[in-house]
């Protein structure tokens, strides 16, 4: 072939190359101008029908460019909202999301199918709440029982890839105490993700994850990779992990098993091991702050780690899985390159079983921790546990450790140690608290010329010396015995020590000698701990003497209980409260039985408070398993805010229940109720000059109040609000961070009905009429219901009655009594005379039920009783009583509303109202009252009747339980 003709065909086949090249090029700018609409709208469509979760996002974009070379739909500034109950909350907030389309089904079907999916710069949040609601439940499938309508247009989805960039994702699961923080997730799914079963072929890198397991984290700030091949069945929802290979940070550790997803929970059958690696690689999954450490020191030694979890996890059916574990670390070497020895012969044979997660059967077995530091400096401990409440101990610990030496060994720089520490304890038996049962034990502890020194305060805490002996003969409670002599330390040029001998924990008698002062708030610093005042100071002179039983018996000439504590400036927190306590001053003086209260003032947020009095046998509270605190005291306040003592308000307390903490995250707009102690059995005489709660101003307070088991009650209690003075008697008690249930009667004699309507948010709530009344009322009445979230009544919940007597009032325009004038010709109906009415009425289902009771209208005198409902409903019988006595008189009905009331004249038949149903129990409100079907006059008396005799049980109800303390 000649050169002529090699020039042409290569120019040839350039020319066609360039045709095609930009033939493809013009594809790929006009395929998105010509089906835009078509795949905008299918896609909508799809998104419509399969997502439960309201979707939104700003903008679209249809092309070749975002993720060349497939044609992708993508959305910026995309937001998926959760399932019910969580449709207000986020799911997923992306800065684009984009899916990639096949080209063939676009161009030659007009059809879209969806085969790629690529989500950039994304945060999930993914919850589970206590009862096992979870808010990604988006996707709604088809029933398979429906044939296919092969006309219906839309998208389908036929995955091939799913690509994540840069994810931040955290899961929270109430039901199974499980939280997961995963940031800078990148992650990269290929496989035929459509298929009934596939293998998905994972590659996934997180730079930071974070778990926690009952709010204690395992895991902080480290980084994961994996590699996974995973067989996923859709039928079953089964996860068959074929390929697994992980590492976090250093350590590898490789995954099989399964995991099948059930409607109500989940059946796992997972192992997990990280074989012959080294000590080093183990310890890379250390906390953060130790991994310089980990870096800087020379470290040999060889490791394993096994983990399995095996079995069901379902909330609703209580079962959970088996858990085991085990780590062996071999011929360990750790070693400093200033330590004068290393640490040598380190070895460890940990072994962990947990069957159905169940802290009762626990199992612990080390089978041996060991390691020496030299000639004469070692330690060995063989430990093994079984239970928890009722635990199974076997246990050998033995050891003289210099701790100058390991701590120059394992080159700690945070922190300075000294002293020579000699352990030897034997211990074997059965631990119960219920059973006072205690292992047979013979042991010792003694730490001579220790010292501390931390990087986080100048000076150390030193000459710490402590000899603490322990000893058991039979196993029992009985033969128990613990001596302290001593414990004592300086700091701060300010010596600190504790005798004490405690024998016989049956009837603990105890001997206990405490002398010092220490300045809390710089103590804590040393172990860079925040919470306490840095001004916060403890200062006792302690001298308790005594037995147990002394004080439960009467015994108090027995006791030898004397001394003083003095605390100034301490910030103390309770797991129930949001905010936390400061004591400016409490100076308490033992003698005998009684701890008093000399001197005690402190505030808890806007909140003040002054305390004197004494609590009883705080001894024996300190002893007892589950005691309980008695006492009694006179409490002075200038100001109390109810609402900062309610369990989910803001504060500064991060140290709350789980129960507080999940109910707060759970709902997230509530105040929560005020949680009281259940452990205080206290009687308080209250004297405060103003009590706040929720707006609402009571004044110069003065009564009896009690806290017993968990509920508070209030005697003889009077204060000043709306210009007049009520006296009260109640209870209440809290249920949960989010419920409460209350008692109360109430009495106040003379209020201003428009001062109180105004006011009080409760009366307009319940008597909305009284925006049409003026003067003076009195109010006798009880009542029984409970609180929300947000404590405040549920109405629905109410039970209960009383009087309310009209003193010296003026009802102008009352819209129910106008109508009557109206339609009966009766003008004097818009202004009646009802001074000196009594009227009685009894709540119940949010429902009022009216006594007969009689007015003046001019000449004529009504008698009005019926029933009306917190939403306005009416159905009230009238009789018009015609001069010259009332003994004559005609019928009227009225229903329909307050607001726009129905009169029929010369009729006894109305129309009832049927009363809403509330679940105790769930606190919710299962139906709204409404308006019931026409029944007959001897129906409505017979309904009316039985709601009347349930308001009297109720009220007699209420009596009874304000009685009881």
């Amino acid at each position: 072939m000649s050169a002529v003709n090699v020039k042409t065909m290569v120019l040839k086949i350039l020319k066609w190359i360039g045709i095609s090249i930009a033939s493809i090029l013009f594809l790929m700018f006009i395929i998105p101008i010509l089906f835009p609409g078509t795949i905008s709208q299918q896609v909508k469509i799809f998104a419509n029908k399969h997502l439960a979760g309201e979707l939104d996002y700003k903008k679209t974009h249809l092309t070749f460019f975002r993720h060349f070379p497939s044609l992708t739909v993508s959305v910026d500034d995309f937001i998926l909202k959760g399932s019910k109950p969580f449709e207000q909350d986020t799911l997923l907030a992306a800065k684009d999301v984009s899916v990639g389309i096949n080209l063939k089904n676009l161009i030659f079907n007009q059809e879209i199918k969806i085969d790629e999916i690529y989500v950039n710069d994304a945060t999930a949040n993914v919850f589970v709440n206590s009862k096992g609601q979870a808010n990604y439940n988006v996707y709604v499938s088809k029933p398979s029982e429906k044939p296919k309508d092969t006309t219906e247009a839309g998208a389908s989805i036929k995955l091939d890839l799913i690509k994540l960039k840069n994810w931040n994702i955290k899961y929270n699961d109430h039901s199974a105490n499980v939280l997961v923080n995963a940031k800078g997730l990148n992650y990269t799914g290929k496989g035929g993700l459509s298929e009934d079963i596939f293998d998905l072929k994972t590659d996934l890198e997180i730079e930071k994850i974070d778990f926690a397991l009952n709010r204690i984290w395992y895991a902080q700030k480290k980084y994961l990779k994996a590699d996974l091949i995973t067989r996923i069945n859709t039928n079953a929802l089964t996860f068959v992990l074929r390929k697994n290979e992980l590492r976090i940070n250093e350590l590898p550790l490789k995954f099989t098993g399964f995991v099948s997803i059930l409607k109500d929970g989940y059946n796992l059958n997972i192992n997990a091991a990280s074989e012959k690696t080294t000590i080093k690689d183990m310890l890379s999954i250390l906390p953060p702050q130790y991994l310089s450490w980990v870096k800087d020191t020379k470290i040999e030694g060889n490791s394993d780690l096994f983990f399995s979890l095996k079995g069901r996890f379902s909330e609703p059916k209580n079962l959970k899985p088996d858990l085991k574990a085990s780590l062996k670390v071999n011929n360990g070497f750790v070693s400093n390159s200033n330590a004068p020895v290393p640490m040598n012969n380190l070895n460890m044979d940990l072994n962990v079983d947990l069957p159905s997660l169940d802290t009762e059967k626990l199992l612990l077995d080390l089978r041996t921790l060991s390691f020496d530091l030299g000639k004469n400096n070692n330690f060995r401990a063989v430990v093994k546990t079984q239970g928890l409440n009722e635990m199974k101990i076997n246990a050998n610990i033995k050891g003289a450790v210099d701790l100058a030496t390991l701590d120059s060994a394992l080159g700690l720089k945070d922190i300075e140690l000294k002293g020579l520490m000699n352990t030897d304890i034997q211990s074997n038996g059965i631990f119960s608290l219920d059973k006072k049962l205690f292992p047979k034990t013979k042991g010792s502890f003694n730490l001579k010329n220790g010292w501390l020194k931390t990087k986080y305060y100048p000076n150390p805490i030193k000459n710490i010396n402590i000899l603490a002996n322990i000893h058991n003969t039979d196993g029992t409670f009985k033969s128990l015995g613990v001596k302290l002599d001593p414990f004592k330390f300086d700091f701060e040029g300010n010596p600190v020590f504790v005798n004490a001998d405690l024998q016989n924990f049956e009837d603990v008698l105890y001997k206990v000698r405490a002398k010092g002062v220490l300045n809390v708030g710089r103590i804590y610093q040393v172990f860079a701990k925040e919470g306490f005042d840095v001004s916060g100071l403890i200062m006792a002179d302690l001298s308790l003497n005594g037995r147990q039983s002394y004080a439960t018996t009467g015994q108090y000439s027995k006791l030898d209980n004397r001394g003083n504590l003095i605390l100034k400036n301490i910030k103390a927190t309770t797991e129930y409260l949001p905010k936390s306590f400061y004591i400016k001053e409490g100076n308490f003086e033992f003698e005998n039985e009684k701890m008093w209260f000399r001197k005690f003032y402190g505030n808890y947020g806007k909140s003040d408070y002054s305390l004197n009095g004494y609590l009883l046998n705080t001894i024996n509270y300190f002893i007892e398993r589950k005691g309980t605190l008695h006492g009694r005291f006179h409490l002075k306040s200038n100001y109390i805010l109810v609402d900062e003592f309610m369990a989910l308000k803001e504060g500064d307390n991060t140290d709350k229940s789980l129960a507080v903490t999940y109910a707060k995250e759970e709902h997230p707009k509530s105040s929560g109720v005020v949680i009281v102690p259940k452990n205080l059995d206290v009687s308080l005489e209250a004297n405060a000059k103003k009590v706040e709660f929720k707006g609402l101003g009571l004044n110069n307070l003065l009564g009896l109040a009690s806290v017993s088991k968990g509920e508070v009650y209030l005697k003889n209690t009077s204060f000043d609000i709306i210009g007049s003075r009520m006296k009260i008697d109640a209870r209440y008690q809290d249920e949960s961070p989010i419920t409460a249930n209350y008692d109360v009667a109430l009495n106040v004699a003379d209020f201003d009905v428009q001062k109180a309507y105004k006011e009080i948010d409760m009366v307009r709530e319940m008597a909305t009429a009284a925006k049409d009344v003026k003067g003076i009322v009195s109010l006798n009445y009880k009542l029984k219901g409970d609180f929300d979230g947000n404590m405040k009544p549920i109405y629905p919940s109410l039970e209960g009655g009383g009087n309310v007597n009209l003193r010296d009032v003026e009802v102008k325009n009352l819209k129910m009594l106008s109508t009557i004038g109206e339609n009966i010709g009766a003008d004097a109906f818009d202004n009646p005379d009802m001074k000196g009415v009594d009227i009685n009425t009894t709540i119940n289902n949010n429902l009022i039920h009216v006594e007969p009771f009689t007015f003046k209208v001019s000449v004529l005198r009504p008698t009005i009783s019926g029933t009306s409902s917190f939403n306005g409903l009416l159905d009230f019988r009238v009789r018009v009583g015609l001069p010259p006595a009332g003994w004559i008189g005609f019928p009227v009905v009225v229903t329909g509303t307050h607001e726009k009331p129905k009169i029929k004249i010369f009729s006894k038949t109305g129309q009832g109202i049927v009363e809403a149903l509330y679940n105790t129990k769930s606190n919710k409100v299962i139906r709204e009252e409404k308006r019931a079907e026409k029944k007959s006059r001897a129906q409505q008396r017979k309904e009316k009747r039985a709601q009347e005799k349930k308001a009297e049980k109720a009220e007699k109800q209420i009596d009874k339980d304000l009685k009881k303390k």
